[in-house]
This record gives C-alpha cells, structure tokens and sequence, in this order.
C-alpha cells in the first residue's frame, strides 16, 4: 500500500513542495505538513489502518513552505480550535484543475457497484469530450465511490483563477450532470483537499452492496501536459449566462417543442439561467462529430444555440 501512495504523491506533488494530509475520522480532524513524501506515506499507511478514518486527503496546490513549522513531518490528531489547516491564502499556485464526478446516492453511505461504475464512465465521456475540444490527457482516477479527473494547469492563485476554475466545473456540470452522476462545482477554492490515492474512502458502514473501497490511479498519460489556459478560458465562455443581446425576437417558440418538430433529439435538459438548456443528441452544424451541441431558452424567451467544438464556433451562436 506504501508504494500506491507514493506513486499518487509523486503524481500529485511536485518535487520539495509542502504538502499537507488531512484526514477525517470519527473523532474529528486529523493533519500533518509534509516536505518528506516517504514520511507522508508512512503516516498516511498508519492512518489508513484506523477503522475510525472515513477518508485521507491531501493538498493539491502548491502550499507556501512556513506551513510545515505547524506540524513538522508529522500528524496530529483530533485537532484543536487553534490548529489551522491550509487556507486559500496560504496556497502560492494553482496546479490542478480537479474534476470530481459523484454518483447520485444517499448522503453518508459508500456507493452501490452500479453507482461507482456510472461516475467512471460519465469521466470517460468527459475526458473524451475535452479531448476532441484539444485538451491534454488528464489523469483519471477511481476516489472510491466515483471518479477524478485531474488536469495540469499553471495559474496564479488570484481571483481571475478561482472565477475561471469555478466557471469551468459550472458549464462542465451544466453539460454533463444527469440522474446518475453530478460534478462538484464547490472544488473551485485553492486550497482544496483531494483523495489520497491508495487509501481507504469508509462512508457508513461496510455492506456487500454499499462496501467500502480502496482509491486508485486508474490511467496517467506520459507525460502530465498541461492544459493551455486559453482553452480553459474558451471552455469557461461556452455557455452564456444571459440572454445574448439581439434583435431577433422569438416570437413564442417553445424550443423544445420547436426542436422536436424539426427531427432534433434532446438527450436531456436542465434549468439553466432560470430558462432551460437542452443538451443535443448530436450536433446540427457539422457531420464530423456528435457531441457538443446545446440549446438555450432564457426566461425572456431569447434563445442561444451552439456547439462547444471550435470548428462549431466554440459556443457561439449558431442559429
């Protein structure tokens, strides 16, 4: 188990960075800093062995060094009022865009074996959608109970980061959240903690259709490419949060009404911007894809419709 966890931490971390792991267990919040991956492991291999630890986390971005005085190579348990733990301040850069796709379930329970497989493959369409827009291979990576996706990014940890990250996760759960499977658009801030990979994820009690499961890499792409930003950014914009500015009107359409008429199948839709977005079965505008498209009524009746492929104007309006 020793050797998964350094492999996720040499994934993960970068090279003499400090890293804090975080776990929460029955008895409230343990955590340690480290800048020594071999003694992280350790720890974190002992905490594993705790029946009483429902998870173990760490750090994804880069933590300022002075941080390891609080806990020096070492973890502390049951956390008092006056140990910190990593704030989005303390956080210098931003090396991750993390992409946390869970399945649809009751709240404190591990998932069913239907229910894990379903977040796993909602990250496949995911990562093969990003793909076909240019993005990089990212890391994919199986949390337990649903799926990661981890994509390599260089931004500053300012504001424009954390709007842009945040926008990001909003249109990608706008787009692909259904039934089964939600993304979560709360893992914007920098500090965020992220599954240890190797560890155990207890979530109430261990039953054979709700057990408990080890986390894991499941695929790393040699090497890790970074996402260009301008694609995140041109990702970010895909979908409009209000109605465009047009003198156009719709004179009363029911769009979906008007795109069952004319033969175009909705795999589903979703409130968006109080108005509906319908997300295509396939793409209307080009022959070379399927995926992509989407339609837009806004509570005033404008309607917005586009494919996010750049070959489809990237989300501008094509209709």
């Amino acid at each position: 188990m020793t050797n998964a966890i350094l492999r996720a931490l040499q994934v993960l971390t970068a090279p003499g960075h400090v890293v804090e792991v975080r776990a929460i267990t029955d008895d409230g919040i343990a955590s340690g800093y480290f800048d020594d991956p071999a003694l992280l492991a350790g720890s974190a291999e002992a905490l594993d062995s705790l029946p009483s630890v429902q998870g173990i986390y760490v750090t994804l971005n880069e933590v300022t060094p002075a941080l390891l005085s609080r806990r020096a190579n070492r973890v502390k348990h049951r956390l008092g009022k006056k140990d910190a733990t990593t704030a989005d301040s303390d956080i210098l850069r931003r090396r991750w865009f993390p992409i946390d796709i869970d399945p649809t379930r009751p709240s404190g329970v591990s998932s069913t074996d239907k229910e894990h497989q379903a977040a796993i493959d909602t990250a496949e369409r995911i990562a093969s959608h990003l793909g076909r827009l240019g993005w990089p291979a990212p890391v994919i990576a199986d949390s337990g109970n649903g799926a990661h996706l981890l994509y390599r990014i260089d931004l500053p940890n300012d504001d424009n980061s954390r709007d842009l990250v945040r926008r990001s996760l909003e249109v990608l759960a706008t787009l692909f959240d259904d039934p089964t499977t939600t993304i979560d658009t709360a893992n914007h801030n920098a500090a965020r903690i992220w599954k240890l990979y190797g560890t155990m994820s207890r979530k109430g009690d261990h039953t054979p259709d709700r057990p408990h499961r080890r986390s894991r890499l499941l695929s790393i792409p040699e090497p890790v490419a970074p996402v260009p930003s301008q694609l995140l950014e041109a990702f970010a914009r895909i979908l409009p949060e209000r109605p465009p500015r047009s003198k156009k009107q719709s004179h009363g359409i029911d769009l979906s009404a008007w795109l069952h008429d004319h033969g175009i199948g909705i795999a589903r839709e979703k409130p968006y911007g109080g108005g509906t977005l319908s997300v295509l079965e396939e793409c209307p505008f080009s022959g070379a894809h399927r995926d992509g498209a989407f339609a837009i009524q806004f509570p005033n009746g404008a309607i917005h419709a586009g494919c996010q492929h750049t070959s489809c104007g990237g989300g501008a309006q094509r209709w």
